[in-house]
């Protein structure tokens, strides 16, 4: 009988080894290594940007839980439709968004992907897939659903992806979407990124037990539970959830164990407001980084040597460098814009 405990999943010193790529394609390996690297120094960037006060609202960041969206990402396609959260940096420019784009929707830029008016938490990139993030916890979740089951309508094998935390299955929407999800067998997929803290709280003191899988059992639908800092792993379980979705045998649940080394919100590292955790807990979860254990196992097969790593840094640090500078440089939103998704151009007759 399952306990539903993660076991050692959330012990930081755990899966620190390499990761096994023995039988990958080394081509995805580096293109994955490549996309995380990308999210990784584009956070960053936004990190630096929040703490100089150049970006003006909030950013919540998931530096660490990059090998959670490349590896879903790796199986999906551009008519797949794909929503996420308040933390979706990663689950946009995976799915192959611009990051000059990104950077100018977070700056309020005319250029953004959403013209300027969402920010970091109001993201949408509908040709590349990616149909929207909300900051309303699990808001988004209900509408992946309904896309899911549009999908199955059309015939045409698509999926629908709701990316969604730990301290979103506490909200109530969820389980009613996993339920008709599973009664209506819509090829609806449930990313949870297990990071163990809902904003301020650790799962300990709010759940009972840590995997939040066991509701996924409650309805019936196929789970599973892997090291969400290991690509391989988090591909390979999307892969045989996501074939299934397809096939037409309904939803799917992926439960992935990781842990954002920012704190909720801005650019802070070390320990997070009303947090638990110390900067050694912290230290040690950074031992489990899904980029350099890729790194590490790249290496090991002689897939990849220091003087390749360092050129592939040093392309994407200037890559998103230079995104950052344009973004900058661009215009914001004409004050016309103010009103101009708010009031319906509409002639009103007698």
């Amino acid at each position: 009988m399952n306990d539903w405990s993660l076991g050692n999943l959330t012990d930081p010193a755990q899966y620190q080894q390499p990761i096994d790529v023995s039988g990958q394609n080394a081509a995805v390996l580096l293109a994955q290594l490549q996309m995380m690297l990308r999210i990784r120094l584009a956070e960053r960037c936004l990190a630096n940007g929040r703490r100089d006060r150049l970006i003006g609202g909030p950013v919540h960041l998931g530096v660490g839980q990059e090998a959670v969206a490349v590896g879903v990402a790796a199986e999906l396609r551009k008519t797949d439709r794909v929503f996420g959260a308040h933390r979706s940096h990663s689950h946009v420019l995976s799915m192959g968004s611009s990051l000059h784009r990104l950077f100018a929707e977070i700056l309020g830029k005319d250029t953004g992907l959403s013209r300027g008016m969402g920010g970091s938490m109001h993201l949408w990139d509908q040709p590349n897939g990616f149909y929207g993030a909300v900051p309303i916890v699990s808001g988004t979740v209900p509408l992946a659903v309904g896309a899911a089951l549009a999908a199955k309508m059309q015939g045409g094998g698509d999926v629908g992806v709701a990316y969604l935390g730990d301290g979103a299955v506490e909200e109530g929407v969820v389980h009613e979407s996993l339920n008709l999800a599973r009664m209506l067998k819509a090829p609806a997929i449930f990313v949870v990124e297990n990071n163990l803290f809902a904003s301020h709280m650790h799962i300990s003191l709010r759940q009972p037990k840590e995997s939040t899988a066991r509701f996924a059992a409650a309805n019936d639908i196929p789970y599973e539970v892997v090291d969400g800092n290991d690509v391989v792993k988090v591909r390979a379980a999307a892969a045989r959830l996501i074939e299934r979705a397809r096939a037409g045998h309904g939803p799917g649940f992926l439960e992935a164990v990781t842990y954002r080394w920012h704190g909720h919100v801005d650019w802070r590292e070390d320990v997070d407001v009303g947090v638990k955790r110390s900067a050694e807990e912290v230290g040690a979860w950074r031992k489990r980084d899904p980029i350099a254990r890729l790194v590490a196992g790249l290496q090991a097969l002689g897939l990849i040597d220091a003087d390749h790593l360092a050129a592939m840094e040093t392309k994407i640090a200037e890559e998103v460098a230079e995104a950052w500078k344009l973004a900058q440089s661009d215009a914001y939103p004409p004050l016309s814009a103010l009103t101009s998704k708010v009031f319906a151009d509409v002639e009103v007759t007698q």
